[in-house]
């Protein structure tokens, strides 16, 4: 992976282009998929959205708080494996029946971590390191159904758990902002983002907003994920929905809704998916179904008066 780095163009082209064109060009199928956001925060559902409406199939996932980016990678039959933090629930909302069957029935296998295992996997992998040693789950089942081994500590003797370096095929992140190269702005908390970042083999970036260059030079320090890093960019407004967009929008917990109760019923389910994603060309068809424009400026005051913007 260190030389795959060292290869990869470091150019400052323009790499902006639309959803279904990134994902063409950079997910195939039986790739390993890392989505960066987390629970419902700042998912990249327009490019999730284009996935499943291209068909991939066979891809690995990293779960680490993963809640409606897992509901519509299940819901679209595309993973056959997963390494599991959080998945399944989708918080305080409830569980998805969709990946609850697919996990029981033995279609999508599954290796376990903690969200901090996870998270430092991909650290190990942004510092070119093959493992990460760390003290959580040892004594625990979760230790012994993952893929960490136990060492001993050179220096002290301590037993510790390696964490092996996570390099996912694709990246899928969404942010505040980004110019056209990939120069990329996140507002609010990164979780792991910028470790997925530099670990992943290709990133695709969706924004809600494209700058130019200068804005970004005249603020460099508020640049998380540099150009260098970032293979694709998607200019997509409001492409979290229906999560949540730190400072931008709430989630819509009306339609969430609906998806859980639409996977009670296989039948009803599969009416469902294709209403909201197979039979729209794209993510702005989608928020058309969902209200627009209108809908949004709703969840936008509603996140502006959580959140205490003015």
């Amino acid at each position: 992976m260190r030389g795959y780095f060292r290869g990869k163009p470091k150019g400052q082209g323009s790499k902006v282009m639309v959803a279904k064109e990134a994902i063409a060009r950079n997910v195939r199928d039986g790739d390993y998929l890392g989505v960066g956001g987390f629970g419902t925060n700042r998912i990249p559902v327009a490019l999730l959205h284009e996935v499943v409406r291209q068909g991939r199939k066979g891809l690995g996932f990293s779960g680490h708080t993963s809640t409606h980016d897992m509901q519509i990678l299940v819901g679209g039959g595309c993973i056959d494996r997963c390494d599991c933090a959080y998945v399944v629930g989708l918080e305080a909302r409830g569980l998805s029946l969709n990946a609850r069957r697919g996990f029981e029935s033995g279609a999508i296998k599954a290796v376990e971590w903690s969200n901090a295992a996870l998270a430092w996997r991909y650290k190990a992998a942004a510092m070119g390191i093959p493992y990460i040693p760390a003290r959580v789950m040892l004594g625990t089942d979760t230790f012994r159904r993952s893929g960490a081994k136990e060492v001993e500590c050179p220096f002290t003797g301590m037993k510790l758990a390696a964490l092996p370096a996570l390099y996912p095929d694709v990246a899928l992140i969404h942010v505040h902002r980004a110019d056209e190269y990939g120069n990329a702005q996140i507002d609010g908390i990164t979780v792991a983002d910028l470790d997925l970042a530099r670990a992943a083999r290709r990133v695709v970036i969706s924004t809600e907003r494209l700058i130019s260059n200068e804005e970004v030079r005249s603020r460099p320090h508020l640049t998380a994920i540099p150009y260098y890093c970032v293979d694709a960019v998607v200019v997509q407004r409001y492409g979290g929905y229906p999560g949540n967009m730190p400072y931008e929008y709430f989630s819509d917990e009306g339609h969430l809704k609906e998806w859980l109760k639409a996977e009670a019923d296989p039948a009803e389910f599969a009416q469902f998916i294709r209403k909201y994603i197979y039979d729209v060309p794209d993510f702005d068809s989608y928020l058309a179904l969902r209200g627009g424009e209108a809908r949004m400026a709703e969840l936008r005051a509603e996140e502006l008066l959580d959140s205490g913007v003015k």
